[in-house]
């Protein structure tokens, strides 16, 4: 497993070099097959016509072709079912469908249509040249289209590096809807539970819990003895208060802890601890306490916590709500689906699905994921294909990285494809 759980896309470099890979065979079928049927055609002159005899052609293009046929049905399989493919496997790349699963064979076979459509362009050619005997000119008409198929072919697989969307996806990832992700820079979706993954994956971790210095309630205060400098018979020093759990300071120069200090009074039965230097403190240190000595509460630290009339009660809970663009108001739950026509995955069938009506189709199926967190939400671009944006209160616009969850606040708007929505509080 990558140790980054974060979903990487592949760069178009990793998914040139897995393409190439994935050819090499077929090609190099195609071209020793058809080369040796090539040379066994015999011409003879009867009448004179000149008989072409092309039943060597026949013979060994059948047999490059069908070897061709086989090989690239058995990969396509494979890849529909797992996203591997030898090129993907070498290169560290997988590719998925829009939701991170295995991409299925209709989406693979499209992707191939739009990408090798040059090539079978050459192929539909060279059939006409041999049900036609075109021999003579078959090198300038086949061999301009065999070019001109690679060059396509390598444009179509490079073509995601135009992509507006964090360079996702290329134009045949647009036709047949998938994605192609780095699972050596980052984790493999089709086994870790699509875009979103499982909950063990999916980033939800909340900022820790700061340490606050208000003491709890019915708490032993420690007591440290304020040693400010020598104590004069019948003055009893200083004590402070500090917090359970906090950890003491030292002041710096033009530095004040903001501390109670109350004066000391020794009970009765006080005895200094051996070691500490206070044996032979004075002996007002040791005389009898006066009586009806308060114990300390909590409290008593008037400087940490006031009292403030009125409060009957705990503060109700503020409760999320987004107001779409249409003016419709909606009530979060704890995790929200959006989209055109959102679907849950594992682990997601009691989310919330918000359908979202869009003519213009510029939301994609499972568009947005929305995680409520009390204070706000985390909002994650499941990989949609025109992306999503954050403005903030302050007017400040940020897109959002597809598969990488972003908390919002309320008061800001976040637009997907051409609908927008409002976070606001109840």
């Amino acid at each position: 497993m990558a140790t980054n759980l974060q979903l990487v896309p592949a760069t178009a470099g990793k998914r040139l070099g897995a393409a190439v890979i994935d050819w090499l065979p077929p090609l190099a079928v195609l071209v020793v097959t058809f080369a040796i049927g090539f040379a066994g055609i015999t011409r003879t002159r009867s009448g004179g016509f000149i008989t072409y005899d092309t039943a060597s052609l026949v013979l060994f293009g059948s047999i490059g072709l069908g070897l061709t046929l086989v090989y690239t049905f058995v990969v396509m399989g494979i890849e529909a079912r797992t996203g591997k493919t030898p090129g993907n496997l070498l290169m560290g790349i997988r590719s998925a469908d829009n939701d991170g699963y295995a991409p299925g064979a209709g989406a693979v076979f499209l992707r191939g249509l739009v990408t090798g459509a040059g090539i079978l362009l050459a192929l539909l050619a060279a059939i006409l040249v041999v049900v036609f005997q075109w021999f003579g000119p078959a090198l300038f008409i086949l061999t301009p289209l065999m070019l001109v198929g690679a060059a396509w072919a390598v444009l179509v697989v490079v073509s995601n590096s135009w992509d507006k969307n964090g360079r996702l996806r290329g134009w045949h990832d647009a036709a047949a809807k998938t994605l192609v992700f780095d699972v050596k820079a980052g984790r493999d979706p089709i086994t870790t539970g699509g875009i979103q993954g499982p909950y063990s994956f999916a980033p939800l971790d909340l900022p820790p819990v700061q340490q606050v210095l208000s003491p709890v309630a019915g708490a032993k205060a420690p007591t440290v003895i304020n040693a400010q400098g020598p104590v004069s018979p019948g003055q009893a020093p200083a004590a402070t208060t500090q917090a359970p759990g906090a950890l003491p300071v030292q002041p710096g120069p033009g530095v004040t802890l903001p501390s109670q200090t109350m004066p000391y009074t020794a009970p009765a039965s006080f005895a200094p601890p051996s070691g500490t230097g206070l044996e032979a403190a004075p002996a007002a240190l040791q005389s009898p306490a006066p009586q009806h000595v308060r114990a300390y509460h909590p409290d008593d630290d008037v400087e940490r916590t006031q009292v403030r009339p009125g409060t009957g009660g705990p503060a109700p809970v503020a409760v999320l709500r987004i107001r779409l663009d249409d003016g419709r108001d909606f009530q979060l739950d704890r995790s929200v689906l959006v989209g055109r026509n959102p679907v849950g995955q594992a682990g997601e069938q009691h989310a919330q699905l918000l359908a979202v009506d869009d003519p213009g189709r510029s939301i994609s199926k499972t568009h947005l994921h929305l995680l409520t967190d009390g204070a706000g939400i985390w909002v994650t671009d499941r990989n949609s294909t025109n992306g999503s944006a954050v403005t903030t209160p302050d007017g400040l616009r940020t897109a959002l990285v597809p598969g990488v969850p972003t908390f919002v606040t309320p008061g800001s708007s976040v637009h997907f494809g051409d609908r927008t929505f409002y976070l606001g509080q109840a």
